[in-house]
């Protein structure tokens, strides 16, 4: 009887674990071949100036702050939640960043940290009319949007301020040296190689199920090579840009947070379903206050970066980015109505956009096409999750 019910349980298993294999190859590599597809193409039509290193190099320079912004979409999002004023929140931190520096002279360590700050406490002002006053998230970051963008144009007197330090312009506009970035590429690939064996190890001591050893392998080859390479053209350039270097760290910090605390596992919770998550003794109200505010502080840094890299703060700057972010998180393949959404998803969703701008300005294509065809990838991203939803 043991070996007729292992009998029958043995294709069960093997069922859900190819069920499992062909889910993740679907939405972990459709992305990337989306990705691999456009670059081709817009290789092909620039005569193959667009994977010049010098035009990678700008490419991810140009996507960090989008990027940075989809990290802290995705977390709200995936809790069920928008945030229609990260762009007005960029904006406002950015100016407050440029103030204090010239007109009061601060250092910038210290106007960094501020700013920063004052995006997290934009962050709680608005987590607490949500989580605390049931403001619909729409409405309390639409409000916040036009609050943020009218105390920046009051501050500034709708005037430009620029003239910062060295320093500071330095954060949007260096690099690393060569040497520290190919350091920096084998400790990440001694890291890849290393949580390869340990999770292998972990789960045959947990009695789980362990993926084949050559697919587990080439996946940890397959990225250190895709590391390594793109360290090498950035390198045959001027080297890694500050801003993706940002990016990457805080990539690194989130990925951790989603998918190893408690924290993160109660976001995902609240999105996928708020009633359960609040009976199973989740704290509704303050996980969604400390959403709130690490998306205004993730958007402060976004406002720094940006202002560096413009060496000046403008009553424009952010304008639209809430937009961008929000379609970068969606092409990522996280859901509009919450509970599903990964940071590695938003990034590489970062990457598509920046890379449509950037291969259509390489073009000379109007700028109008840009927004055609990013609403249009938009509208299809949408399309697809609710395809997916209804299977």
């Amino acid at each position: 009887m043991a070996n007729q019910q292992a009998m029958v349980e043995q294709p069960q298993k093997d069922n859900k674990k190819g069920k499992l294999k062909f889910k993740f190859d679907v939405q972990s590599y459709t992305l990337v071949i989306a990705l691999v597809s456009i670059a081709v193409i817009f290789t092909a039509l620039t005569g193959g100036e667009f994977l010049s290193s010098r035009n990678i190099s700008n490419l991810f320079t140009q996507m960090s702050i989008i990027a940075i912004l989809a990290i802290g979409m995705t977390l709200v999002i995936v809790a069920g939640h928008i945030d229609l004023s990260v762009g007005s929140i960029v904006g406002l931190t950015g100016g407050i960043a440029a103030m204090l520096q010239v007109w009061h002279g601060w250092s910038t360590p210290v106007v960094v940290v501020v700013a920063i700050a004052c995006g997290a406490l934009l962050g709680l002002w608005q987590g607490w009319w949500v989580a605390y006053r049931a403001v619909p998230a729409f409405i309390a970051t639409l409000g916040g949007m036009l609050i943020f963008r009218g105390i920046l144009i009051g501050l500034s007197n709708g005037s430009t301020i620029a003239g910062l330090d060295v320093s500071f312009k330095q954060i949007g506009n260096s690099y690393l040296p060569f040497i520290i970035g190919y350091i920096i590429v084998a400790i990440a690939i001694l890291a890849i190689v290393y949580f390869t064996i340990s999770n292998r190890k972990k789960r045959e001591s947990m009695g789980l199920l362990v993926g084949s050893a050559a697919i587990d392998y080439s996946k940890a080859g397959l990225y250190s090579v895709i590391i390594f390479v793109i360290t090498f053209l950035l390198n045959r350039y001027l080297g890694i840009p500050t801003p993706f270097l940002i990016v990457v760290f805080m990539a690194l910090i989130f990925v951790f947070i989603t998918t190893k605390t408690a924290f993160g596992r109660r976001v995902y919770a609240m999105g996928g379903n708020a009633e359960a998550a609040s009976l199973s003794g989740i704290n509704i109200k303050r996980n969604t206050l400390g959403v709130f505010v690490i998306m205004g502080a993730l958007a402060g840094v976004a406002g720094v970066l940006l202002t560096a890299r413009l060496n000046a703060g403008t009553v424009a700057a952010g304008d639209g980015y809430e937009l961008d972010a929000i379609a970068a998180c969606v092409i990522g393949g996280t859901s509009l109505v919450g509970g599903k959404g990964k940071i590695l998803g938003a990034l590489i969703g970062a990457l598509i956009m920046a890379s449509i701008d950037n291969g259509m300005s390489m073009m000379n294509i109007g700028a109008y096409w840009q927004y055609i065809v990013k609403g249009l990838i938009l509208i299809l991203a949408v399309w697809v999750d609710v395809i997916d939803k209804n299977k």
